[in-house]
């Protein structure tokens, strides 16, 4: 029997197959002013009220934070009139999505998400033993009638990103709930707002009526984006009380720290600071579209605090070349080959100054590329 045994401990089958996350990158070789475009955060920064509330709970370093996260989550419950039992905080919103697999996928069974969907989904049901399902989109849209058809018996939870990272795009709420309407009721419905507190389209909801009204839904929120609180990791959840209490079960009892309650329980309050924030994001959003488009790029209708810009497949002129053009004079962009998507850059709204800079040297890249290719 000893001759049948591995040398050493092995992971159980499906962690190796998970692909590690690779966050966008931050800077470039050699220094110099950099502008990072790369990972959705906000220019504005966080709240000077959060500021002063992480300042102060650095006094108690030496102490437990509370593990229900009781401050946080009535700060929240009292900014969208929820029931705080039914809320639930993490380590930012991917631990929360993690757990949502932990709990109610595993070995046997099938977790569900679109193909440019964010890549923390894949992880989390790989690392539940469960089986990744990927629907195609449309248009680079999430397609409900696409998630639809991939159900089966073995189906547990369904992730969907409105808006979705990276491509900006998202489901009017006429779409979530038709797409709710056609799962069956014992798979769980995940939909991910991360993105929420930027988009104004008329026809959107980021689900919270729905996690309310239903016994499958839950819908995540982060404050790593609008917030800017991305440094101290908290996100949080609504959810029915008996999906909750699963999720409660298995969270660490200390998952979410003293100062990041202090400081994500001032930021939820301070609503001119988030309306500060998603005003900047509803004047730059068009210009660097605008500005990017009148380049003859492609860029994807976008709803959130970026935009994804398509170029080329030709040397010289691909979004690999843009990247390492732009990454030379300071602009961090994000690729998203990883989302499928290797023709394509991500570009975060950031502030006025790294806006302009980034259309600049976009404009350079692009003429200087043109030029090459007419020589």
């Amino acid at each position: 029997m000893s001759a049948l045994r591995p040398a050493r401990p092995e992971p159980r089958p499906g962690v190796l197959a998970i692909d590690t996350y690779v966050p966008g990158k931050s800077g470039r070789p050699g220094g110099g002013t950099v502008y990072k475009l790369s990972s959705n955060e906000t220019p504005l920064g966080a709240s000077p009220a959060a500021l002063a509330a992480l300042h102060a709970a650095t006094a108690k370093l030496e102490t437990y934070p509370d593990g229900r996260a009781t401050a946080l989550r009535t700060a929240i419950a009292r900014r969208y009139g929820l029931d705080p039992e039914r809320i639930v905080c993490g380590a930012g919103s991917d631990e929360l999505l993690s757990l949502l697999a932990y709990a109610y996928a595993g070995p046997g069974t099938e977790g569900i998400y679109s193909e440019h969907g964010f890549l923390v989904y894949r992880i989390a049901i790989l690392a539940s033993g469960g089986e990744p399902v990927v629907a195609p989109e449309r248009d680079l849209t999430v397609d409900v009638d696409a998630i639809l058809a991939r159900v089966t018996d073995r189906t547990r939870i369904v992730y969907v990103t409105n808006p979705n990272n990276p491509t900006g795009t998202y489901l009017p709420f006429d779409e979530i709930r038709r797409l709710h309407a056609g799962l069956p009721p014992h798979v769980l419905l995940v939909i991910d707002g991360a993105y929420a507190e930027y988009v104004r389209a008329n026809d959107y909801s980021a689900g919270l009526e729905l996690a309310l009204e239903a016994e499958n839904v839950v819908m995540t929120r982060t404050f790593s984006k609008i917030h800017g609180l991305a440094a101290v990791r908290i996100g949080w959840m609504v959810a029915p009380s008996h999906v909750a209490d699963a999720v409660n079960r298995i969270r660490g009892p200390f998952n979410v720290s003293g100062p990041a309650i202090a400081a994500g329980s001032a930021a939820i309050a301070d609503e001119a600071h988030m309306a500060a924030a998603a005003a900047h994001n509803a004047e730059w959003l068009p210009k660097l579209t605008e500005g990017a488009r009148a380049l003859g790029l492609t860029v994807t209708p976008s709803v959130a605090n970026f935009l994804l810009i398509h170029f080329p497949d030709a040397p010289g002129r691909s979004a690999a070349d843009a990247d390492a053009f732009l990454t030379e004079r300071g602009l961090i962009t994000r690729r998203v080959t990883a989302y499928g998507l290797p023709n394509a850059l991500r570009v975060t709204v950031a502030g006025a100054e790294a806006n302009t800079a980034f259309l600049a040297a976009l404009g350079d890249f692009v003429r200087g590329a043109q030029g090459s290719t007419h020589a």
